[in-house]
């Protein structure tokens, strides 16, 4: 007979290597039931690597040596980082839930199979901290924000009953109050004895969710020990850089007040079908100017940003360069317009061809949308990659030998090579360990101030990175509840969701733990 604290799964010397590069190596560990375990480090430090190999998953052509083993046949539940992956992008998340649930209620008689099961599927929704299920089912995952997609994969690791969940960055893309809901659920998940394994960047989420923490770098555990420990008296030079990047970012400069706006939103109503899904009376950007778009998942962020940049024409009202409307949808737009406004995805893998070398795909923005020749876009490709940390073997390997972190970084090269007038960030700092974090905000900071025609739209659900901007502008289920100076904002806020979401920021910040019993 087991006992309850025995592990319900192990790894023993792990060593992981592609093309005799060991991306992990050496790695022990002990998920016991019940316990939060933490991973952190920077991007590609072998965190991921190592939660797949919990699952018994390992990268194309891998060499693997050591021990993976788990207790029983119980299934264990996995949460990406980039939830889009993994859901069927064509079926409704009613489909993909009802699934997982209909096996759990054959026992009952027929007649009431559909009821149990879709009760089933509401209480994980819920669990996961979607509430609004009813509407949710109905939609596709391509209707779903980020933060959406991410729950409604954690509602189907609870569905299928794991004994422990591996979640894979699972606040990424979030705001601060659904942090702390997802923190409180994964709380509540291990306090009903499932194991979690935490691979996170976000040292405050980690702070006050996991027992043990695990430091990683290079692919090897340069530290370990207690939550408390860690934090109070690191022993590793890197967990000590790691922590030190906490502070905080830049505030922005004066926003410009002259001159006439290069990007204006009028009147701006977008939807999802029948849905009504943001609002948007007016926003203004001027030239050398970073606006920043805040909110909860699923409050309208990134539909703002995906109209901007033609991705979304499901929407009326206008969106004006230097004073001309812009075509809804990108296929309508020429190539200087296609250069002037340049998106950066949240979802960098999604953005790559995985058939093709990183630099070939960059530079080919150049060639397309600026019309130089091959030679000197490869130039410039190389050049602006080796600015954003991916020099050398990097910049010629393909997108699925990349971390997301390092794809995030060459989603913004490649934006960045059509010279942009606009530059639309989707949360492209919500992948990132603190110190590339810190590198990326600083890089962005460098370019604004280098270039007087760049202006900068920063999507991020973080209070702290929205320090940057010149000017904040704050949504709440769709609607444009707040904007002004960043400064005032952030300091005397006026609407009660911008104050709720300061609260909670303040709250994960301290490190309170939500942990039921602790």
């Amino acid at each position: 007979m087991r006992n309850s604290t025995d592990p319900v799964a192990e790894i023993r010397d792990l060593r992981v290597e592609i093309d005799g590069r060991a991306i992990v190596d050496g790695v022990r560990l002990r998920v016991r039931p019940g316990k939060v375990t933490a991973l952190v480090g920077a991007s590609g430090s072998g965190k991921t690597t190592t939660g797949l190999a919990l699952l018994g998953e390992y990268p194309p052509g891998a060499t693997v040596t050591g021990e993976v083993l788990r207790a029983g046949d119980a299934p264990a539940g996995y949460v990406p980082q980039h939830p889009a992956a993994v859901l069927n992008p064509a079926r409704r998340v009613s489909a993909l839930l009802d699934d997982l649930a209909r096996p759990q209620v054959r026992h009952l008689p027929r007649s009431e199979r559909r009821g149990a099961a879709r009760e089933l599927v509401l209480r994980a929704l819920a669990d996961a901290q979607l509430p609004d299920g009813e509407v949710l089912l109905r939609r596709h995952p391509h209707q779903l924000s980020g933060g959406q997609q991410q729950r409604v994969v954690l509602a189907q690791a609870l569905l299928l009953g794991a004994r422990f969940v591996v979640a894979d960055e699972p606040t990424t893309g979030q705001d601060a109050l659904t942090k702390s809901r997802i923190v409180q659920q994964l709380a509540a998940v291990a306090a009903r004895g499932i194991a979690v394994v935490l691979l996170s960047h976000d040292l405050d989420v980690v702070r006050a969710l996991a027992d043990e923490v695990l430091v990683m770098r290079d692919g090897r555990v340069v530290e370990s020990g207690p939550v408390r420990r860690l934090w109070s008296a690191p022993r590793h030079e890197w967990t000590r850089r790691l922590l030190d990047e906490r502070r905080p970012v830049p505030e922005g400069g004066t926003s410009p007040d002259a001159g006439p706006p290069v990007l204006e939103v009028r009147d701006l109503v977008a939807a999802h079908g029948r849905s009504t899904v943001l609002r948007v009376p007016r926003i203004t950007l001027r030239a050398g100017e970073c606006l920043a778009v805040v909110g909860r998942s699923g409050s309208g962020k990134t539909t703002l940003a995906r109209c901007l940049a033609g991705l979304h024409r499901d929407h009326r009202g206008e969106i004006l360069l230097d004073g001309t409307a812009l075509p809804r949808s990108l296929r309508h737009r020429d190539r200087a317009r296609l250069a002037a406004v340049q998106y950066v995805f949240q979802d960098a893998r999604a953005a790559f061809d995985e058939h093709r070398a990183m630099l070939g795909q960059v530079a080919r923005t150049a060639v397309r949308l600026r019309g130089v020749d091959e030679h000197t876009a490869v130039r410039e490709a190389s050049a602006m990659l080796g600015r954003l940390g991916l020099a050398g073997d990097l910049a010629h390997r393909l997108p699925g030998e990349l971390s997301g972190g390092e794809l995030q970084r060459a989603a913004l090269a490649r934006a960045l090579l059509a010279r942009p007038r606009i530059l639309v960030c989707d949360e492209i700092t919500s992948g990132l360990d603190t110190v590339t974090r810190r590198a990326l905000l600083d890089l962005l900071a460098g370019l604004l101030g280098e270039r007087d025609d760049l202006s900068l739209v920063l999507v991020t659900h973080d209070l702290d990175t929205a320090r940057l901007a010149d000017r904040i502008a704050v949504l709440d289920a769709g609607d444009l509840v707040e904007q002004g100076p960043a400064q005032q904002v952030l300091t005397a806020p006026r609407h009660p969701f911008t104050v709720s979401l300061l609260e909670a920021t303040a709250h994960l910040s301290s490190g309170n733990r939500s942990r039921a019993g602790t």
